[in-house]
């Protein structure tokens, strides 16, 4: 596939969720790169703002199997996984499996869950296996976890630990529409028959060797140092207790190779990995102190220590 027909059909693709997710073009971009990445992202964002018609957007787009997960603090392991039952005239065990074995999935509000089930997906996201009495299983591909939470309600919560807000390539916010956007909903009733007229645009298959050629988008060695940079200037940050490990640095080149791809270039540069820089590292790191809060509050400082080091990174000519 030459680079002319990846920027067609991405940019079909972004046309075809822009239909229903409006004047988010930014956040469209970043979801996408994610999808090509072959990462996960966490919209951290109050209720109603269109993430639920975002996962499907996108799954009806890419002619993708959705599968939704409302997740609430009695959800078990095994209503994510799927769960091993016997049968007597087979004399054995059948797995049947959970809503994990999907294309798209949408963990929605996955903070409710304990942190046994939040764990369920850690395998299922970082190998994309699952394992069930001694036996593992794979997953479909492409597959996308798209998780929500709401950052202003604590009672009956569960924070992400590190180690599962690490496997999220991005954590991103939609955000209100704009007035104008916000007036075109109202009259239209809303985007409900928007939706269901969305027709594929990009299948399965091809998608997947978009992911491969992924990794063939350049990256000039000032701007991986200059990327190195910013990685390791959250690590002596004194607002910091812990900086990006060596997976979000991974991460941040691999989502910047993934939006240049997107932008229509085989070839990284500084804008992408500055546009990134937030939605990549802000959640991987832990701040000093502790007086913050918790929420929004505690992301919004995560997020202004991240700006604060990009701004003050110089950057390769």
């Amino acid at each position: 596939m030459q680079i002319v027909d990846v920027v067609n059909r991405l940019d079909g693709l972004k046309r075809s969720v822009a239909r229903v997710i409006r004047g988010k073009a930014e956040a469209i971009d970043w979801i996408i790169a994610a999808l090509l990445g072959r990462g996960h992202v966490l919209i951290e964002d109050i209720p109603g703002v269109g993430k639920t018609t975002l996962a499907q957007a996108l799954a009806r787009s890419l002619n993708l199997v959705f599968t939704r997960i409302q997740f609430t603090s009695d959800t078990l392991p095994s209503d994510v996984i799927g769960v091993s039952l016997w049968r007597a005239e087979k004399g054995e065990f059948e797995f049947l499996p959970g809503p994990v074995f999907t294309n798209v999935l949408l963990a929605d509000e996955i903070n409710r869950a304990t942190p046994k089930t939040q764990a369920a997906l850690l395998e299922a996201m970082n190998e994309r296996t699952v394992t069930v009495e001694k036996t593992r299983y794979r997953l479909r591909e492409p597959f996308l976890v798209l998780a929500t939470q709401n950052p202003v309600e604590y009672l009956g919560t569960y924070p992400l630990p590190e180690s599962q807000l690490d496997r999220f390539l991005l954590r991103i916010s939609l955000g209100y529409p704009t007035p104008d956007e916000e007036l075109a909903l109202l009259r239209n009733g809303g985007v409900e028959g928007e939706l269901e007229a969305i027709r594929p645009v990009l299948e399965g298959a091809e998608l997947v060797q978009l992911q491969a050629r992924v990794r063939e988008v350049r990256v000039a060695p000032p701007l991986l140092a200059y990327l190195l940079d910013l990685v390791h200037r959250t690590r002596n940050h004194p607002a910091l207790a812990l900086g990006v490990s060596t997976r979000g640095a991974l991460a941040l080149h691999r989502a910047s190779q993934a939006l240049a791809m997107v932008e229509g270039r085989d070839y990284v540069i500084p804008d992408d990995v500055q546009r990134l820089s937030v939605a990549v590292m802000a959640h991987r790191v832990v701040l000093a102190g502790g007086e913050v809060g918790e929420g929004w509050s505690r992301s919004e400082a995560e997020r202004a220590v991240i700006r604060e080091i990009v701004d003050s990174t110089p950057v390769p000519l």
